[in-house]
C-alpha cells in the first residue's frame, strides 16, 4: 500500500468516525416473532432526536430516525425481572456511540407490563427469546444491510445475567435452585422467594422460611439441565447475575469471552452465592467492574422511579445510600470496550 493510499484510507476512517460520534441514538420497536413481546432497538441515527416520554422516563431519542452505518455489530440485552428497556438507555447510548446496534427483547411473563411468571419458567425461555430477537433484527430491511450477525454480543443484568450465563455455555436446573435454597434460605432469601415478603428478625420468620421451602420443593423439583446454544453470540457480559442454580463446572471454561460486573452491597442476589461463585469457578472470566458501595440496581441508568417500586424492591434495587452514580459512565465504557475487543475485527 502506498503512503498516499494509506493517508486517504486513514482520512476516510477519521471522517467516518467523526460522523458516527455526531450521530444521535435512534429508537424503534420491532414486532417479536412467534408469541414474543416487542424488541426495542437503539442504533446510530442521522438525527439528534428530541425528548421522548416513555412512561415516567424522559429520554433524548431519535424515534424512528433513519439508521446510519456503525461498526456492523449487534448487542442483545436481557433485562432483569420486571424490567423495561428504559433503565438500560445510558448503557445503550455508550454502545451506540461506539457504533453498535442494541436490541432488547421484552421477556414474556417477566417484564414491566406483565410480571406474572418470574423465576425458572422465564429463565427457560429467555435464551431462545434472545435468539429470536437476533432473527427479528436480521429480517428488518433497515438493519439487515448494516450488520454482520456472525459475531453478536450479549449483555444481561440480574435475571438477564442468568440469561447471559446460559448463553455463555452454563447449564442450570430448577432442582439446583431448590438445593441452594434448602441450604441458604435465610442468607439468600430474596433469590429463593422474590419480593413478596422479607425476613425481619421477628416471630414470623420461621414460618416464612418453612412455607417458602415447602413451595420451592413442590415447584422446583426438575433436575433436567437447561442449556441453549446460540453460535452467533461471541461475547457476553453478565451484571449482578443470578447464578446459584448453575452447575459451576459448566462455567469453568465458558464457550465465549465472559465479563462480569459485580456490586458488593447487593442484598437481592448476595454476591457470595452468585457473582463470586462464578468468578471463583471461571478460569477465563474478566471482572470488568466491581462496585464496592453499589446495590443490586446500581448498574441501572436511568434508575427506576420510586413510585413504580414496592418498598422491598425500592430497598433492594436502589439501596444502600452512598453509591456514587457518577461511576457508571466508566463502567459502561469498560463494557463497551470489552464488546469492541471481542467482536470487531
Amino acid at each position: 500500500m502506498s503512503i498516499k493510499h494509506l493517508r486517504i484510507t486513514t482520512a476516510g476512517l477519521c471522517l467516518a468516525l467523526a460522523g458516527l460520534a455526531q450521530a444521535g441514538m435512534g429508537f424503534t420497536e420491532l414486532a417479536g416473532p412467534q408469541d414474543d413481546g416487542p424488541v426495542t432497538v437503539f442504533y446510530p441515527s442521522a438525527g439528534d432526536g428530541q425528548r421522548v416520554q416513555m412512561g415516567t422516563y424522559s429520554l433524548q431519542l431519535d424515534r424512528h430516525g433513519p439508521p446510519v452505518r456503525g461498526n456492523g455489530r449487534l448487542i442483545v440485552m436481557s433485562h432483569g425481572s420486571g424490567g423495561s428497556p428504559w433503565t438500560y438507555t445510558d448503557l445503550a447510548r455508550s454502545l451506540v456511540d461506539d457504533g453498535f446496534v442494541v436490541a432488547l427483547p421484552r421477556h414474556r411473563g417477566d417484564n414491566y407490563t406483565d410480571p406474572s411468571s418470574p423465576g425458572p419458567d422465564s429463565w427457560r425461555q429467555r435464551p431462545a427469546e434472545v435468539s429470536r430477537a437476533i432473527d427479528a433484527v436480521a429480517r428488518d430491511p433497515r438493519f439487515a444491510p448494516l450488520l454482520a450477525l456472525d459475531k453478536v454480543g450479549m449483555y444481561g443484568m440480574s435475571a438477564g445475567g442468568h440469561t447471559a450465563l446460559s448463553l455463555a455455555g452454563g447449564r442450570w436446573s430448577p432442582a439446583q435452585l431448590a438445593r441452594h435454597c434448602e441450604a441458604h434460605i435465610a442468607e439468600d432469601f430474596h433469590t429463593c422467594v422474590g419480593l413478596t415478603t422479607r425476613l425481619t428478625g421477628g416471630m414470623f420468620d420461621g414460618l416464612k422460611k418453612t412455607v417458602s421451602l415447602f413451595v420451592i420443593r413442590q415447584k422446583f423439583s426438575d433436575s433436567t439441565w437447561q442449556v441453549h446454544a446460540e453460535p452467533r453470540i461471541r461475547a457476553v457480559v453478565a451484571a449482578v447475575p443470578l447464578a446459584a442454580d448453575f452447575d459451576m463446572a459448566s462455567l469453568a471454561a465458558p464457550r465465549v469471552p465472559l465479563g462480569l460486573v459485580t456490586a458488593q452491597q447487593d442484598q437481592w442476589l448476595i454476591p457470595q452465592f452468585h457473582s463470586a461463585q462464578v468468578l471463583q469457578a471461571c478460569k477465563t472470566c474478566e471482572l470488568l467492574a466491581d462496585l464496592p458501595t453499589g446495590g443490586h440496581g446500581a448498574v441501572l441508568s436511568p434508575p427506576p422511579p420510586l413510585e413504580n417500586l414496592s418498598p422491598i424492591a425500592r430497598d433492594l434495587l436502589l439501596g444502600p445510600p452512598g453509591f456514587d452514580r457518577g461511576e457508571l459512565p466508566a463502567v459502561y465504557r469498560k463494557i463497551t470496550a470489552f464488546m469492541r475487543r471481542h467482536l470487531l475485527p
